[in-house]
């Protein structure tokens, strides 16, 4: 079991790493015709010990109206490296938090204050995310002509890819 979630904490950490300078994530929901519907969010703060991303945004837009009809989400990453996030979104009435959040940007971009009650938090729990290391060029070549020249598929032992699972028993 230490081992499991020692292996948990070391993917945890290299997902931080490779989000870390990306501010923006494309969030992704399902609408209630079950259309995958995604959209740009800037990124307000990523607690992965206690698996949460923060996100800011109102409560008269197509994206609120998804989440209350299906939490179920994912968000995309992507700059040197690419990181995608499966998780449950839900909606924080938080005014201190929402404060601590608020800058000039999401001003601007909402184009309303902090005290706005349409202005809502994003809380998402991540449930699974796989990331794709893809800033060492000569290394994905190499990675994936091995893998061409092997009955295995590229999927089997991928060095350039993990998956980390968010489990109830490792937390």
């Amino acid at each position: 079991m230490t081992d499991k979630n020692s292996e948990n904490q070391e993917a945890l950490k290299k997902i931080k790493d490779l989000i870390k300078d990306e501010k923006v994530a494309m969030l992704t929901t399902v609408s209630p015709e079950g259309n995958l519907m995604s959209r740009p969010m800037h990124t307000q703060d990523v607690e992965l010990d206690k698996e949460e991303f923060w996100f800011i945004t109102e409560k008269d837009t197509e994206k609120y109206r998804d989440i209350s009809a299906n939490p179920a989400v994912n968000l995309a990453y992507a700059g040197d490296s690419y990181v995608s996030i499966s998780g449950t979104a839900e909606f924080v009435q938080d005014e201190a938090k929402k404060k601590e959040y608020w800058n000039k940007i999401v001003e601007k971009v909402l184009n309303v204050s902090a005290d706005d009650p349409n202005v809502i938090l994003v809380k998402v729990t991540p449930e699974i995310a796989e990331y794709w290391e893809s800033g060492v060029n000569v290394k994905t070549v190499k990675e994936f002509v091995k893998k061409m020249a092997s009955r295995k598929s590229i999927e089997d032992s991928n060095e350039l890819k993990d998956t980390v699972r968010f489990d109830e028993k490792t937390r």
